[in-house]
């Protein structure tokens, strides 16, 4: 994806100039990232059972 963003513009005309435009690349990039995992509730249901101590501590056997 940063290749896309930086592939028009071949040179920079300072080090400054081409680490402002990776990072603005990469705020672009991560708007994308935020995106909800697909089928969370199967793999948050799966997880719990092999992890039922861990995720839910209040709810042990015996108390």
């Amino acid at each position: 994806m940063l290749r896309k963003h930086t592939k028009n513009k071949t040179s920079f005309p300072t080090d400054d100039s081409l680490r402002k435009s990776i990072y603005l690349s990469v705020q672009e990039i991560a708007k994308k990232w935020n995106a909800p995992i697909r089928n969370w509730g199967i793999i948050y249901g799966q997880i719990s059972i092999f992890f039922k101590d861990e995720l839910m501590p209040n709810e042990r056997e015996g108390a």
